[in-house]
């Protein structure tokens, strides 16, 4: 059977033994016939709390977050109807701004803006990335639970109306995407990024794929979020193609805890036991850009992996590492990823993108991996990751080795599908 993975900006097909392969996808869910409509009723209609042409006084100071160049999200449409309904409202121009949603992730060039936004938005409206390394562009509230400032975006905090856009899907660590994440660290200081996502959040069983109450980390950033005071939420739901299948506005609880639901319902998929193999991807571009952000599908495919299994990644990442990044920087601080670990749990030991290599590095203790990507052998290795550069041969191969039982499990779309294995009574 040919299976075609999410790869880049199309698809890498790979052979694979039919009668020993399990292909788990998301359940799929047809686009909204009008999208454009969908949006504005929600506006109009939202989820416990008043219409958006209520929250806006003239002359209010408004600030829209959207989301970086790394997400799926398609802002190419929906920021251009929410300026359109907010034009309707009589809104002026000069009282918008747009707010990246960076959080600890790169600036996007001036030519990624006019990609996420259109060429119309960017040249009509002030469009401005965060500076999540600069405590001059961010405003103090407290600090958090384990002591560290509190340090959100001064565009987004002194705002009279914060409108909060994204898309929701499952998230390795903080349940699912949207909602709250869209502030904090969407807006954030990475020094309160840092505290949030530290070793004892990450490391927490509960702060993962489709839990969010009862998972420390996601609960201490709703809070963080919520400091700001209120916040308007506009998330959508997508399917594999991009297409909008759910509109959520409104309260930012509330409604992101519709879109939750909603998007639990296609994602989660209960598979038959754990595997010895898993092939998985991380949904193709533009989340397999880098290997940081690679880690997702790793850790959607380390969910019904047998210990000791194999799992086979597949992205491009075509930035890369990205090399010089505090991720990369890190993983060669190590030997292995034995001495990274260590060196997370190290007392007081707080770095950038720290999260993610820990995640790697608890996934690697007990699972073996290797990438199909981009980067050079050389360089994956030095990031402590064996290549792969036929996934079909090493499936084949460790099948064999494994003898006639073992059996091979696909995530095409990688961490958009959240599975878990149900034992056989």
């Amino acid at each position: 059977m040919i299976v075609e993975l999410a790869y880049g900006s199309g698809t890498l097909p790979v052979e694979l033994p039919e009668a020993r392969t399990t292909v788990i996808r998301p359940t799929e869910h047809p686009g909204l016939v009008d999208e454009r409509q969908a949006l504005l009723e929600s506006l109009r209609n939202p989820i416990g709390t008043r219409p958006l042409s209520e929250w806006i006084r003239p002359g209010a100071r408004i600030c829209i977050l959207f989301t970086d160049i790394t997400r799926a999200t398609p802002n190419e449409r929906i920021i251009p109807w929410l300026l359109e309904h907010l034009e309707s409202l009589g809104v002026r121009d000069e009282q918008i701004t747009l707010l990246n949603q960076l959080g600890t992730h790169r600036p996007n060039t001036p030519e990624e803006l006019r990609t996420l936004l259109t060429d119309a938005v960017v040249d009509r409206y002030r469009v401005l990335n965060h500076e999540p390394y600069s405590r001059e562009a961010c405003a103090g509230f407290g600090v958090t639970r384990t002591g560290a400032p509190v340090l959100l975006n001064r565009e987004c905090s002194e705002a009279d109306v914060r409108i909060v856009t994204g898309f929701i899907e499952p998230h390795f660590f903080a349940g699912f995407s949207g909602g709250p994440k869209g502030i904090m660290p969407g807006v954030a200081h990475v020094e309160t990024v840092q505290s949030n996502h530290g070793e004892h959040h990450i490391g927490h069983a509960n702060a993962t794929f489709g839990v969010c109450e009862g998972n420390p980390l996601w609960e201490e950033l709703l809070e963080i979020a919520l400091r700001v005071g209120p916040s308007f939420l506009l998330n959508v739901s997508l399917n594999p193609s991009r297409r909008i299948t759910g509109v959520f506005a409104g309260d930012l609880r509330q409604a992101h805890a519709a879109g939750r639901r909603f998007v639990r319902e296609s994602a989660m998929q209960p598979v038959d036991g754990e595997f010895d193999v898993v092939v998985t991807t991380n949904s193709g571009y533009p989340l397999d850009q880098n290997l940081y952000q690679g880690v997702k599908g790793l850790a959607a495919a380390g969910r019904i992996a047998r210990p000791g299994g194999l799992v086979l990644l597949a992205a491009e990442c075509r930035e890369g590492v990205p090399a010089g990044s505090p991720y990369d920087q890190l993983l060669r601080e190590g030997r292995d990823m034995e001495e990274v670990l260590a060196l997370l749990a190290t007392p007081g030991f707080s770095r950038p993108e720290q999260w993610q290599a820990q995640i790697q590095g608890v996934l690697q203790r007990r699972l073996r991996v290797r990438v199909k990507s981009a980067i050079p052998d050389a360089v994956l290795r030095a990031a402590h990751l064996e290549p792969c550069h036929d996934i079909a041969a090493a499936v084949v191969e460790e099948l064999h080795r494994r003898g006639p039982e073992a059996r091979v499990a696909v995530l095409p779309q990688g961490p958009l599908t959240i599975p878990y294995a149900v034992q056989q009574t």
